[in-house]
């Protein structure tokens, strides 16, 4: 860990990563400020961070938004700038040097998004891939997350795309491991669906287009994907045909396969929850009525 460079805090998200987490910690070494942020690992992760050098903080998982949060408002970061990353990602010694000039030349930007390339099978999953930018540099002062699952970013002024890529490697675990992993996830998407139903107005389609709150815009518009018949079929669709992820190759049909049936989960789950909400509240208006 030598040459270091000052000027960007390197934040890292883990749990049991000590398979991926060398590798990870090797491409972001030239950050004199490295930070593994741990969710209670019971395999050698934390000792593996340490031995690097990185500064340790423990904590509980309970979801990704809050855990996010609380990370950025508690952790004590070295400098101004943060780079997120996770412990299956690469940093390509391209995207190093846009992320030291971004953090260096910086006026009015409180948040650049790079963009990050997916491998499977030995293929770059340069057309399937369901978002390639993602919002990794930022003043954590400036900075907050929504969301249970798959946080969205929500940036406390300008933001602008940098040059150079972050490498993804989120099958490194194998099939089964993503799998158990998407299936806890869709547990997480379909709660999100249900709290953000909660409380709401009904919805309406004019509201996705003309309502002048962002917030219950955004609400209404989420709700027109949730509400299409057929959407596992049609998030295939638009993977496979629409971002032709036909032209990944094998690679590219079993992602999208992998994404739909995902997308099925969560139906499944929401469908579920809902259920449980009826019965609930049914119960509790006959216990009224007795």
């Amino acid at each position: 860990m030598s040459n270091k460079t000052s000027g960007v805090s390197v934040l890292i998200l883990t749990k049991n990563e000590e398979q991926d987490l060398p590798g990870c910690l090797e491409s972001v070494s030239w950050s004199d400020d490295i930070h593994v942020y741990d969710s209670l690992s019971t395999d050698a992760t934390v000792e593996i961070a340490s031995a690097f050098g990185a500064t340790v903080t423990q904590r509980p998982f309970d979801n990704w938004a809050s855990h996010q949060n609380w990370g950025l408002k508690n952790i004590q970061f070295k400098h101004p700038w943060v780079f997120y990353i996770d412990a299956d990602e690469r940093m390509t010694p391209e995207l190093v040097r846009s992320v030291l000039s971004a953090a260096d030349s910086a006026t009015d930007a409180v948040a650049f998004s790079v963009r990050r390339r997916d491998f499977f099978m030995g293929t770059w999953l340069k057309h399937v891939q369901t978002s390639p930018y993602y919002m990794r540099l930022f003043r954590p002062t400036k900075m907050r997350y929504e969301r249970l699952v798959n946080p969205v970013s929500i940036p406390d002024g300008p933001t602008a795309n940098i040059s150079g890529y972050l490498d993804h490697y989120p099958f490194s675990k194998g099939i089964e491991h993503w799998v158990n992993r998407h299936n806890s996830y869709s547990n997480l998407e379909a709660a999100q669906i249900i709290e953000n139903r909660r409380g709401k107005t009904p919805f309406s389609l004019t509201k996705a287009i003309t309502c002048q709150d962002f917030h219950e815009r955004r609400f209404h518009q989420k709700e027109i994907f949730y509400r299409l018949p057929m959407r596992p079929v049609i998030k295939f669709l638009i993977l496979f045909i629409g971002k032709r992820g036909f032209l990944d190759g094998q690679a590219g049909l079993t992602y999208a396969a992998l994404q739909s049936i995902y997308e099925y989960l969560i139906v499944l789950k929401t469908r579920q929850l809902e259920k449980r909400d009826r019965d609930s509240s049914f119960q509790q208006k006959h216990a009224l009525l007795d």
